[in-house]
């Protein structure tokens, strides 16, 4: 069964890049332009690994990586962020965030950071 990977940003191109440079990685891929639609995907579709923007209109990044810890405690996050904020990144971290990345990024470090949790997370489920 293929990962599934949610990709939560409010910028139609970054999801766009996102979800191409993924797709051809051979995940299967969500994605959301607000809070309500992330949750939303992950009820229904429990995804194995979600790359989180912390800056989304109407339900912050922070908020809904807190939601999805309700509904699902062991989902990975990947936070991504255009703000160097280090309080926000500490307060993700603390609630389990894997990593973050600051915008604009290098999607390679992306891909592989992306590549790299999710095999840790088919290595605890086959174990």
């Amino acid at each position: 069964m293929r990962e599934k990977v949610l990709i939560v940003d409010d910028q139609f191109g970054i999801r766009t890049l996102l979800n191409e440079v993924l797709q051809k990685e051979g995940y299967e891929i969500f994605q959301a332009a607000n809070g309500l639609q992330a949750l939303s995907v992950t009820e229904q579709h429990a995804p194995d690994l979600v790359l989180l923007d912390m800056k989304i209109p109407g339900m912050d990044g922070l908020e809904i990586l807190k939601k999805m810890k309700e509904i699902n405690p062991d989902i990975r996050v990947i936070i991504m962020t255009a703000y160097g904020e280090l309080d926000l990144i500490e307060q993700t971290k603390k609630l389990g965030a894997l990593a973050h990345f600051s915008k604009p990024f290098d999607i390679e470090e992306i891909r592989s950071a992306v590549k790299k949790f999710l095999l840790v997370n088919s290595d605890r489920t086959t174990t």
